[in-house]
């Protein structure tokens, strides 16, 4: 199994899509905020590409409201 397909990072994806569409923000405007091009946020949702711990919190804070224990939960092996 490739490891962007592992059940943590689809999780991950899920709750960072989850994060974008509770914010009422499209692709185009998140990769807006973020000084990106919209394929960059397409890709990393689709698991065409990998996040590092830096760009995931830059996302969760331009959509807003995050919540950390979350993304621990989401990573960690408890």
């Amino acid at each position: 199994m490739s490891k962007i397909w592992d059940p943590k990072r689809q999780q991950l994806r899920q709750y960072l899509k989850q994060l974008r569409d509770e914010s009422g923000l499209t692709q185009g405007k998140l990769a807006e905020k973020l000084n990106k091009p919209q394929s960059y946020v397409s890709k990393y949702e689709s698991g065409e590409r990998n996040l590092d711990f830096v760009e995931t919190i830059e996302i969760c804070e331009a959509c807003g409201a995050y919540n950390i224990e979350t993304l621990v939960n989401i990573v960690s092996d408890k």
